[in-house]
């Protein structure tokens, strides 16, 4: 038995799978780690054991600012592209649209754009000459940089669901809209969860396009701890890392724990 163990812990294909995993979350461990840690500087290993730096996060404004305004861009932001990206996804799957790839090519643009070219565009063309605010400005590049995903995913759902299914609540006397709240909404519902969350943690990450669109009194969380980092290097940047990627993980685990994910997917 043991041996039968060691020799598949030894096998070169089990190796350089360990050696991935070590790769992929290694880093993450370090920043972890160093988040505890009771010295003054970022270091690793660190130099004891202490939560004030966890503390310290809480009682920054500027970070709180910053992450009422980044939740608020990823909610709103990604509610908007689903709003969107749901009944554009439905025609491209259940219509014969004429120049479908060429609707597909344009509103996937915004992933095949690098987002320091959006930032760049948005803050030239609409930003300074037309006058438009920040956090519109801001909002409307977070909503099309999510709104690709949201058609994406739905899209691969739909391509799944039988259409016989609509077309039979159809001929069974429910109205063409009817048939969609009740038949396809339902039976996407995992689609629809997993788009949402794939485009809140897309939104509220995004750092080219944020980088270029914020200003006095607007900007996100990321960005917030770019600067941050500019002028102090204590731990507590490690602390507010630590704590969006447990938030990130939360998240999930949340969704299939009551929302039933993994039955939909």
């Amino acid at each position: 038995m043991n041996t039968n163990l060691l020799s598949r812990l030894i096998n070169p294909a089990n190796l350089v799978l360990w050696l991935v995993i070590v790769f992929l979350i290694g880093p993450f461990l370090i920043i972890v780690a160093a988040s505890f840690s009771a010295g003054d500087t970022l270091a690793f290993p660190p130099q004891g054991f202490s939560l004030k730096w966890v503390y310290k996060v809480f009682t920054i404004e500027s970070f709180q600012q910053s992450f009422v305004t980044s939740m608020v861009l990823a909610v709103g932001g990604t509610l908007v592209a689903l709003a969107l990206g749901v009944p554009a996804a439905y025609a491209m799957a259940r219509y014969d649209m004429p120049f479908s790839e060429t609707v597909r090519t344009i509103v996937s643009s915004p992933i095949i754009v690098p987002g320091i070219i959006v930032g760049l565009a948005l803050l030239r063309y609409f930003v300074v000459p037309v006058g438009m605010s920040i956090t519109l400005a801001l909002f409307l590049a977070h909503t099309a940089l999510v709104l690709p995903y949201a058609v994406r995913v739905v899209s691969a759902s739909l391509n799944n669901l039988r259409s016989d299914m609509e077309e039979a609540a159809v001929l069974l006397g429910c109205s063409r809209a009817g048939a969609f709240f009740r038949v396809v909404m339902p039976n996407i519902r995992g689609g629809i969860l997993s788009a949402f969350i794939l485009g809140f943690v897309t939104s509220f990450n995004q750092v080219p396009v944020s980088l270029f669109l914020s200003g006095p009194g607007v900007r996100t969380l990321p960005i917030d701890m770019l600067g941050y980092m500019e002028i102090v290097f204590d731990p507590s940047i490690a602390a507010l890392s630590s704590l969006l990627a447990f938030l990130s993980m939360g998240i999930v685990l949340l969704a299939e724990r009551f929302l039933g994910f993994s039955r939909y997917v």
